[in-house]
């Protein structure tokens, strides 16, 4: 029985394995809206489930406010001084450990007018001991009702605590000064150590003696982010912004140089688009994030032809520049910079060559043995497209007039560099490599 070949029964082959599905920009839209769905279904369900304990009973409610206070944290402050006026809550305390706000002047204004105009006092304890005010967070302090500041951690001195109170010549406003000296000068009310001794002494507790110390009756609630809003408030960070970019940047590199639309490209798409959040919320120079965005396609030229030179240059300049001046408040940590700098560095100037000579590692000339391959299109062709042949995916061209719609057989016609010239399997030549020889 003669054996039939690819070109006796062309449809025999028509599909590719089923195990190898197509991965195409609307599933990986499609995938990404469903994975937010999902966090937003989850944040829901444990904002719906927080405190379940605190309805009809008289609570104390604390709140973690910690990072740079930005639109996140600004709204969830409002929003619950707003709650704690519509319930049993008899004193709220924000515990605050931040070096300031990327909101404006005007947001902060709005976020102070609440706490002043809450008919719940609104207290702020810093600590725990390390912790810091400054800046827009110390505005927070010199809002509430009561404050105190733990031993070890520092307050800035601003116009608004300043107001009324005696400096005698031992700080000014600007400056930073720790919990004795603070409570001494009635910068804050008092220097409490731990947050249980703070809540003791806040009008509307109720407290027991036990032994020798005093301890709250009233029920102690906490309050934090959902699962949604906890993670733009961490990408609103200097290093996590930074360093999304840098990785996000990267890995689009890294597909650049392979073939279709892989894991690479969706987690590098997902970084930037969380990164280009947090640049936005923090105050960033523009003319460094433009060094920074076109430091990658330097890179990428050099990579291209496997060997660092003139453009691996640029992009190194560029990423150390863009990457230093980015932040008009200054530099993230240097182990952020190290980080993000080497990093981009050692995947620029040593995988993605590497990987790229892999790849592509036989020269135009060694591929000859191509020419009359058969493979199948693994996403339409029309004019450019993706291939495998032999289990290898390649990046594909045929002619306008002939496109070529996935899961059709081709036959590899020619060699264009990195590509191969393809058409259907119907009406192509026997044997190109023999007619190529005459």
């Amino acid at each position: 029985m003669q054996r039939s070949t690819p070109s006796d029964s062309p449809k025999h082959h028509v599909h590719p394995p089923r195990h190898r599905a197509r991965v195409t920009l609307p599933r990986v839209i499609a995938g990404l809206a469903l994975c937010l769905l999902a966090l937003t279904s989850l944040a829901g369900s444990a904002s719906a489930q927080s405190d379940p304990a605190g309805a009809g009973e008289e609570t104390v409610r604390i709140l973690k406010v910690s990072g740079l206070i930005d639109p996140v944290t600004a709204s969830f402050i409002e929003e619950e001084v707003e709650s704690a006026a519509d319930s049993d809550v008899v004193a709220l305390v924000l515990q605050v450990n931040s070096e300031d706000a990327v909101v404006s002047d005007e947001r902060m204004d709005e976020v102070v007018a609440a706490i002043e105009a809450s008919p719940v006092p609104v207290s702020t304890w810093i600590g725990p001991s390390g912790s810091k005010a400054e800046g827009g967070a110390a505005r927070l302090v010199a809002a509430s009702a009561v404050s105190g500041l733990s031993p070890g951690s520092r307050i800035e001195v601003t116009s608004e605590l300043a107001e009324g109170v005696d400096l005698d010549g031992r700080t000014a406003v600007g400056e930073r000064i720790g919990s004795e000296l603070a409570a001494e000068l009635g910068v804050v009310d008092n220097d409490a150590p731990v947050i249980g001794e703070f809540i003791v002494g806040l009008p509307g507790v109720e407290t027991r003696q036990v032994d020798d110390r005093i301890e709250p009756i009233t029920p102690v609630r906490f309050g934090q982010l959902g699962l949604i809003d906890q993670l733009f408030h961490t990408v609103a960070s200097p290093p996590v912004a930074y360093l999304l970019f840098v990785i996000g940047a990267s890995l689009l590199v890294f597909e650049l140089f392979t073939a279709g639309v892989g894991v690479a490209g969706m987690v590098g798409v997902g970084s930037l688009v969380l990164s280009a959040y947090g640049l936005a919320v923090l105050p960033t120079r523009t003319w460094a994030l433009v060094l920074l965005c076109l430091a990658f396609p330097a890179f990428a030229v050099d990579v291209q032809t496997g060997v660092p030179r003139f453009w691996t240059a640029v992009g190194t300049v560029a990423l150390v520049v863009g990457s230093v001046a980015v932040f008009e408040d200054g530099p993230p940590s240097w182990i952020t910079l190290l980080a993000g700098i080497i990093g981009v560095l050692l995947a620029m100037l040593g995988g993605m060559p590497a990987m790229v000579r892999t790849r592509f590692s036989t020269p135009t000339i060694g591929r000859d043995w191509m020419i009359g391959e058969t493979g199948v299109a693994v996403a339409d062709i029309s004019p450019d497209g993706v291939v495998t042949v032999r289990d290898a995916p390649w990046r594909a061209h045929t002619n306008r007039a002939t496109p070529i719609t996935a899961g059709d057989e081709v036959r590899v016609t020619a060699i264009d560099g990195l590509t191969l010239e393809v058409e259907p399997i119907d009406g192509g030549a026997k044997d190109y490599r023999e007619a190529r020889s005459h």
